[in-house]
């Protein structure tokens, strides 16, 4: 088999992307990664959409399979069928820059004790929460908070070892890294992601951010997701994100 053949056959980053009614936004984040260099494969996840996400998301090149409805399951599906050495997992309003699988190998490659990781993040707009939470998360992150949205990725190898996404309604990211750091490190790269801000758009800012943290506040106490998910329902709903 030649080189060609095998990167076919293998690629190095698998893309994962879960969806739920998001054709307003799945066609810029699957064309951004059009232009992602290197050898990838973009997987859509999708919950059941009713609009059309999945015809836009296979017409710009990604693999569609379809899903039970929840983030952390959709994501765990997706990962179970790529063929990547490395997960990207990528929420359907977040496009990455063209240098992304670059980036993302050079880390994993400085240090074999490195896990996976997560990227700098940008909120579009130019709205006082955009500019907000574009502050915000580098704080957190020194905290050791990692967020979904983030663009989290991972070696295949150790995503399978920690068992991947769990099937939980809500906050499936942190429990991912927080057992995802049992069996390495994460590395935190520089280079950022641009995300909506619309889960606060419409909403008292506030008022959604109040709840965010205090539904933060909550897991990190023992709250099971389960039972968070039934107080971060409204804000689902409202802005039609799984």
């Amino acid at each position: 088999m030649n080189k060609e053949a095998a990167e076919t056959e293998r690629p190095a980053l698998s893309i994962i992307i879960p969806t739920l009614n998001e054709a307003q936004y799945i066609r810029a984040t699957v064309e951004a990664l059009a232009h992602v260099r290197g050898n990838i494969e973009v997987i859509v996840v999708d919950g059941g959409s009713g609009d059309l996400t999945t015809e836009i998301a296979r017409q710009n090149g990604a693999k569609i399979i379809m899903s039970e409805r929840g983030r952390g399951l959709q994501m765990h599906s997706g990962a179970r069928v790529a063929r990547g050495e490395v997960l990207l997992f990528l929420h359907a309003d977040t496009t990455a820059p063209p240098d992304a699988a670059e980036r993302i190998a050079e880390a994993l490659a400085r240090d074999a004790g490195v896990a996976g990781g997560n990227f700098a993040i940008r909120f579009d707009g130019n709205g006082r929460a955009a500019r907000f939470l574009t502050w915000l998360y580098p704080q957190l992150g020194k905290l050791g908070l990692c967020y979904g949205d983030s663009g989290i990725f991972v070696r295949a190898s150790a995503y399978r070892q920690i068992g991947g996404f769990k099937s939980f309604p809500i906050f499936e990211d942190l429990d991912f890294v927080r057992r995802l750091r049992r069996c390495g490190s994460m590395v935190h790269l520089p280079v950022a992601v641009v995300t909506s801000s619309r889960r606060f758009e419409g909403h008292s800012f506030a008022l959604t951010f109040a709840r965010w943290s205090i539904l933060q506040g909550l897991y990190w106490a023992g709250v099971h997701p389960r039972v968070l998910s039934q107080l971060y329902a409204p804000v689902r709903f409202a802005r039609s994100r799984n």
